[in-house]
């Protein structure tokens, strides 16, 4: 199976456009378009019934304690943790791709809503949810796809994995507010195939 992008080249930097931060030379980082890339895909396997797409990155600080501090770094060498940034799942096994900004277009404050989407989808919450649990403007559930916001002080350039996944299951038995490991755990046993695709990001004017 095979997946494809026009929002980046693999491997290469995500634009700002797909982010939920942008750089901003006064205040570091300011919200950004944060729209959901397209993707097509091909090659699926004949008894593919539907699909599910995470997005994860896997170098979020393990500790936060220099996350943007001014006069301080975060430093490469620190153990990271995944964050899931896109739970989509129970995707029609007769689709072949998702539109640009489809799923998500600019930052909404307090999450998006959910799990019910487009096309009788599911998404599950993504991992802001967690990250803005202490903050009173910002707090709340967010569902579906809010792109990258790496600190803005990371010495570690962060590498963004979007993963499709053909599975022999119309619908996963997944509802209310389903988290990526969650996902992950009902998709156990039910995947065919499997199609990554790797971006980059920083906020961090030294990697760019």
């Amino acid at each position: 199976m095979k997946i494809v992008t026009t929002a980046f080249a693999p491997g290469a930097a995500i634009p700002p456009e797909f982010a939920f931060g942008r750089p901003d030379a006064g205040a570091h980082v300011a919200l950004s378009a944060n729209r959901n890339p397209d993707f097509a895909w091909a090659d699926v396997p004949a008894a593919t019934r539907s699909f599910a797409l995470l997005c994860v990155d896997p170098d979020v600080p393990s500790k936060g304690d220099d996350v943007n501090q001014e006069g301080r770094e975060v430093p490469a060498s620190l153990p990271r943790v995944e964050f899931f940034h896109w739970v989509l799942v129970n995707v029609p096994a007769s689709r072949r791709g998702i539109a640009r900004g489809e799923f998500a277009s600019g930052v909404t404050p307090r999450g998006k809503a959910g799990p019910q989407a487009t096309g009788g989808t599911l998404q599950g919450i993504n991992d802001f949810t967690g990250w803005f649990a202490q903050d009173a403007a910002m707090s709340g559930n967010y569902f579906g796809y809010d792109g990258p916001c790496p600190p803005w002080n990371d010495a570690l350039l962060h590498h963004y994995t979007y993963t499709l996944y053909a599975l022999d299951i119309d619908k996963l038995p997944l509802q209310g507010a389903f988290t990526g490991a969650d996902a992950r755990k009902a998709m156990a046993g039910h995947v065919l195939a499997e199609a990554p695709l790797m971006g980059t990001y920083t906020l961090n004017p030294k990697l760019a």
